[in-house]
């Protein structure tokens, strides 16, 4: 469903760039020895308010790879953004993972852990703040900055969901 709207508006596959957050060695030990796999945690987004998840599993790192990109080609998600930041603070969650996304002024940068900030930055985000309370798994991390970016909404879909008009607050 997600996939469907991206190419509809008019992206292509070949704009997307990955990233290898994690590369995970399992070991199986039978008579001869030791058996290797190896399991990839992949990112994969436009820079532009695209962003998937995925997760391969194979006997080689490369194959595993692969899959793990093909597998975030499938559950994309398009991101909200306000210029080069979040449209409002969100907390997202997975499991026993708790991580806060803050907006940031311009200029401040993408201040997470390598697992946020590879998602972050693939969404396209170039301004935000960070902080991950509990398990701090690659895999759980990667999984709570994703459920947090899902579930912002921009001023004009809480306008629409509310059926009121909605107006920035200044504090000062």
């Amino acid at each position: 469903m997600a996939v469907e709207a991206v190419k509809r508006a008019g992206q292509e596959e070949g704009q997307f760039e990955d990233t290898v957050v994690k590369v995970f060695r399992c070991s199986k030990v039978v008579k001869g020895g030791r058996r290797f796999s190896f399991a990839a945690l992949v990112v994969v987004g436009d820079k532009a308010g695209t962003v998937g998840v995925g997760y391969g599993k194979a006997n080689e790192v490369p194959p595993a790879v692969e899959k793990g990109i093909k597998d975030a080609k499938k559950c994309l998600h398009k991101i909200p953004l306000v210029g080069r930041t979040i449209p409002h603070q969100i907390n997202g969650k997975y499991r026993a993972t708790k991580i806060t996304l803050v907006p940031a002024s311009p200029g401040t940068g993408v201040i997470a852990g390598s697992s946020a900030r590879a998602v972050l930055e693939l969404a396209g985000v170039q301004d935000v703040l960070t902080k991950v309370y509990g398990s701090t798994s690659a895999k759980n991390v990667v999984k709570a900055t994703l459920d947090g970016l899902v579930n912002l909404r921009s001023k004009e879909m809480a306008e629409s969901l509310r059926g009121v008009k909605v107006e920035a607050v200044i504090k000062r």
